[in-house]
């Protein structure tokens, strides 16, 4: 039937659901333990979420289940793909995956602490940085009393590794 004869209450709406944090292609989806806990958690969130659904019609719950089961569809390829780093086998005198790094940045008294996380787990107020990310890549392999520098459009940057932790 053409859709110029359905009526429009009868149209579904398509979900949309905003994509996750950016995984370029090809690039491995590393995480650590925690990360893959945080995972697993969300999926049995949104399930439940489903699953305890209070609707005021047929057609509102039709249209969350819908955008429940999208973003349930994104996270399970995550989860499917994620290839879990044991931060025990890490090497312990280097920056690697999962390695948590006090920094001394350029001649800033204070100290600053990152963890090297996977994409999803990243959060830059929580001192979790993703290891795509440009810093990240630049203290890969670096131990500590080595520096890196970051070139920014008013300079350098450089970051100096004070200590290297895998917790």
């Amino acid at each position: 039937m053409s859709r110029g004869f359905v009526k429009e209450d009868d149209q579904e709406e398509i979900p949309i659901v905003p994509p996750r944090a950016d995984l370029p292609e090809g690039v491995t989806n590393y995480v650590t333990p925690v990360g893959m806990n945080q995972l697993l958690e969300e999926k049995q969130s949104l399930i439940n979420e489903r699953d305890n659904l209070d609707a005021i019609n047929e057609k509102e719950r039709r249209i969350v289940v819908n955008h429940i089961n999208a973003k349930l569809q994104l996270l399970q390829n995550r989860i499917t793909t994620a290839k879990v780093v044991d931060l025990e086998n890490q090497p312990q005198q280097e920056v690697r995956f999962g390695a948590t790094v006090t920094l001394k940045i350029g001649n800033d008294k204070n100290f600053q602490k990152y963890q090297i996380v996977g994409v999803d787990e990243a959060d830059i107020a929580k001192g979790k940085i993703s290891f795509i990310s440009p810093i990240a890549r630049l203290l890969t392999n670096k131990k500590v009393g080595e520096q890196a520098i970051l070139k920014i459009a008013t300079g350098e940057r450089v970051f100096e590794v004070i200590k290297i932790t895998y917790l």
